[in-house]
């Protein structure tokens, strides 16, 4: 499973409460040819869901979830300002 750390999860919070209006509203981590990305979305059965504060920020589909361990979701300082980044662990 993917780990999220708390900057990154006040990030994701940040970002779902400026662009949705809906409470059952989500951003969920998507795999596509392109590569991983967000979209908004609502919570799916069999959904890994992160929460932070008691609200649920973003959903993993299950075998995508699976296929990250060993992958976390971070911040990273850039000019435009914060930008959500995938860190990996170095193998063991």
């Amino acid at each position: 499973m993917i780990t999220v750390t708390e900057r990154a999860k006040r990030e994701l919070k940040r970002m779902l409460a400026e662009k949705v209006d809906n409470p059952l509203a989500l951003l969920r981590l998507t795999s596509s040819h392109e590569g991983l990305g967000l979209m908004v979305d609502v919570e799916m059965p069999g959904d890994k869901v992160i929460k932070h504060e008691n609200a649920k920020i973003l959903a993993v589909e299950q075998v995508l979830a699976d296929s990250l361990g060993g992958v976390t979701l971070d911040v990273e300082d850039a000019a435009e300002g914060p930008e959500l980044v995938l860190v990996k662990a170095p193998p063991q």
